[in-house]
């Protein structure tokens, strides 16, 4: 409201009371009126009565609030803010402050304190397009929604990499996540592995439409690995048409590029390996504090009733070679040389290789796992040069890096050497 518009109101609420006191209208009258109680007309009245309309204005107004922080509370807290939380915002920066320097304020006044002091801009709202909102569905584990997230998660102290996560639909409950210095298959199986584990199996999981969740190729029926697994677990897989559709993860991660970040940089965490033991601690504080109460009480997920050994095979990628005539088959860059035992299988017959995480290797015919010894070729032959589309920039920065020092290399001995050879020949300086 204006000013312009408060001096309106007044002078109307002078007049009603003014023909209160002369006796052209009743209390209750003038109550319906000005949208006031009759108590609170009898004490208008009264004031008016007695000061004119000068007595109708808070007495408090244009004096000090009495519930008014002390400016030397003010200024440590602003001190704190500048020293240790300079780009972080009202709200992130009232809940460290709250945990950590004992401020007991409200977001909003610490908010007003950061504005005055230069230390936060409010931003202007963008106009968005209005995407048809779909309402969350009604029990815990019946849609998951995963998805990875490629940023500087260290800020600088350490490599670009990418943070997988899955995400409860119904609650916003972050179910699993796991840094990885790519987004690749044996990322999601990973999280995938730790999740079913401990939640069992989701009724479906809600991906975007990467290579690693469906092929594009609507002439190969074969499904992708992840789509394997998903349906050996009974998960339907469903691939999302447009990021705004898997909104709740995409959400999540502007989320935690803020607060993560953050939490790392205070807490020293450099590198993947510590984030990854730090996750499990930060999603439980992160569930707590934004999870809300699923709208029906009952649980989807089905309970998995199988072996963690089985689980963890069924989380690989899964190959199919044919043996050769000596019982032996090549796998990227190696041979394979099953040993003669008992059910093995006939000449030229197709096994199944399990590749697991840590690159070990399991035979598998006709469900039954073969005694074997690997042999590893020339490294160029091994296959491991190749990447996923959303790695490659990982990769090719890489390359880069290696190139310039080894220029850097270069250049430092050829300036040695130029050296030796002045300082030999008497040109030395």
């Amino acid at each position: 409201m204006g000013d312009q518009d408060k001096v309106l109101r007044q002078a109307c609420k002078a007049a009603v009371l003014q023909k209160v006191l002369e006796g052209q209208i009743t209390q209750v009258q003038a109550a319906l009126d000005l949208g006031l109680s009759r108590r609170q007309i009898i004490r208008l009245s009264q004031a008016m009565r007695r000061h004119g309309q000068a007595g109708l204005a808070h007495q408090l107004k244009g004096k000090p609030s009495n519930r008014r922080t002390c400016a030397a509370e003010q200024q440590r807290v602003l001190d704190i803010v500048k020293e240790r939380y300079s780009d972080f915002g009202p709200t992130l920066a009232a809940q460290y402050l709250g945990h950590q320097h004992q401020y007991s304020g409200s977001i909003e006044q610490l908010r007003l304190w950061m504005i005055q002091a230069a230390l936060w801009r409010p931003k202007q709202r963008r106009k968005t397009r209005n995407h048809p909102l779909r309402e969350r569905r009604p029990r815990f584990g019946e849609l998951v929604q995963i998805d990875g997230s490629h940023h500087d998660w260290f800020e600088g102290r350490a490599a670009k990499c990418c943070l997988t996560a899955f995400i409860d639909d119904a609650t916003g409950q972050v179910l699993g996540a796991r840094f990885s210095a790519q987004e690749t298959t044996q990322d999601y199986f990973a999280v995938l592995k730790a999740y079913v584990q401990t939640h069992g199996s989701p009724l479906a999981i809600y991906s975007d439409r990467h290579a690693i969740f469906t092929k594009h190729d609507l002439q190969d029926p074969d499904p992708t690995q992840f789509e394997r697994a998903l349906l050996q677990l009974g998960i339907e897989p469903i691939c999302a048409r447009s990021p705004q559709a898997k909104g709740r993860v995409e959400r999540l991660f502007q989320t935690l590029q803020d607060r993560l970040c953050k939490a790392m940089r205070l807490g020293g965490i450099n590198d993947m390996q510590a984030a990854n033991l730090y996750l499990s601690d930060y999603i439980a504080d992160h569930n707590q504090r934004f999870a809300v109460e699923p709208k029906d009480s009952q649980d989807a997920h089905t309970p998995y009733g199988a072996t963690p050994e089985q689980l963890a095979r069924i989380c690989a990628l899964h190959h199919t070679r044919q043996l050769g005539s000596n019982g032996s088959l090549r796998f990227e860059g190696s041979v394979i040389q099953v040993k003669a035992q008992t059910h093995a299988p006939s000449k030229s017959a197709a096994v199944g290789v399990v590749q697991y995480s840590s690159d070990r290797l399991e035979i598998l015919y006709r469900g039954q796992v073969l005694e074997h010894q690997r042999f590893e070729l020339h490294p160029h032959l091994s296959g491991k040069g190749s990447t996923s589309a959303k790695g490659i920039n990982v990769q090719v920065d890489a390359l880069a890096k290696q190139k310039r020092q080894l220029a850097s290399l270069m250049a430092q001995m050829a300036h040695q050497d130029a050296q030796r050879g002045a300082g030999h020949y008497g040109f030395a300086r």
